[in-house]
């Protein structure tokens, strides 16, 4: 290489040196190999950069956050309400350890945005993330416009005014982060109905935070994707039910909403993916479409459930109105989805 020296190991440094014999050829060969070594020294110390030994790839590491040094707040299978401050409203969350949790181990962490009207406890209950190998938190909307007393989130036209929401999943994530041992880079959000289409938010918002995104039956009012840009690819998996009455598939030009496949298209195109693979039918009510090529690895995927309802795929109890499919588990084809995606180190990791 241009202006560098390059040192064959398999060539002798004295590989020039005179012929000699005896213990004056080993005494000037040590001399020569001595001044030789202090000399390579030298000059690599003058011609290196100072950042030239390069630092190891830890890419396939996980981040530890600070409570991995302490002890776990909750027996590990567990499910307990807890509360925290954020932009001075007192806020709940629903948090489940799973079984094995030790502060030993960064755990994955899975965040799960209930519907309009419903609750974290609610959320728990038919979506079966708490069985995923996992941290589950699920937060609680507060409560917004309209009729009813019903907590929502920010971005929906009923959500309570001032309220910031992505504020409140930062201080979440914090919390979580301080408190248990879980890998930073592996982030992911999930949510039905209106919790659903927040998750969108988050993605166009908090991309340095949140890993991957899954949506269920998502609410993806125009707010939800105004000015959305991301700071990295993000990995989206959606599913919807073409069926559904509450949030059409295609679309409610009256409220804004889009067509749900042109909504998952516009992630594609925001993900840079180069082609849209053939659709598969993979059950007689499931067809999965896949966007691939993305930027950074990223992947972009719509399941559809012909005839579904406003509901959870795979629910053993009320999620919603309309049919439910029991073809296809949402939280396991969404934990196989998003499982392998890490953020990219920063300085925060």
């Amino acid at each position: 290489m241009k202006g560098t020296t390059r040192l064959d190991s398999d060539v002798p440094l004295d590989a020039d040196a005179p012929p000699d014999s005896g213990a004056a050829r080993a005494s000037a060969g040590r001399t020569l190999t001595a001044a030789l070594l202090t000399a390579v020294t030298t000059l690599t110390a003058l011609i290196a950069p100072a950042h030239a030994a390069p630092a190891p790839d830890r890419s396939a590491t996980s981040a530890r956050s600070d409570g991995c040094r302490t002890p776990a707040p909750q027996q590990p299978g567990t499910s307990r309400l807890n509360s925290l401050t954020s932009g001075g409203i007192e806020r709940t969350y629903q948090l489940h350890l799973p079984d094995g949790y030790t502060s030993h181990r960064a755990w994955p962490v899975v965040l799960a945005f209930h519907g309009r009207g419903n609750t974290g406890a609610g959320t728990e209950e038919f979506s079966k993330l708490s069985t995923l190998p996992a941290v589950v938190a699920y937060p609680n909307g507060v409560i917004g416009t309209g009729d009813g007393d019903r907590q929502a989130w920010q971005g929906a036209p009923y959500a309570a005014p001032g309220v910031d929401d992505v504020a409140f999943t930062a201080d979440l994530l914090t919390a979580l982060e301080d408190t248990l041992c879980v890998d930073t880079r592996r982030v992911y959000a999930t949510g039905k109905s209106n919790g659903a289409g927040f998750t969108g938010l988050l993605a166009c918002r908090m991309a340095d935070r949140i890993t991957a995104v899954a949506p269920v039956a998502g609410a993806f009012y125009p707010e939800t994707g105004a000015d959305c840009r991301p700071t990295r690819p993000v990995p989206v998996i959606d599913f919807h039910g073409t069926g559904d009455a509450t949030i059409p598939y295609t679309g409610d030009e009256d409220r804004g909403l889009p067509a749900v496949p042109d909504w998952v298209a516009a992630w594609a195109r925001r993900d840079g993916c180069a082609a849209r693979l053939p659709d598969r039918v993979t059950e007689p009510d499931i067809t999965v479409s896949r966007w691939v090529g993305c930027a950074n690895g990223t992947q972009v995927r719509h399941i559809a459930v012909t005839g579904g309802g406003h509901t959870w795929p795979g629910a053993d109890s009320y999620s919603g109105g309309g049919y439910t499919t029991q073809t296809i588990e949402a939280h396991e084809v969404l934990w196989q989805f998003v499982k392998n995606y890490k953020l990219p180190l920063s300085p925060r990791h």
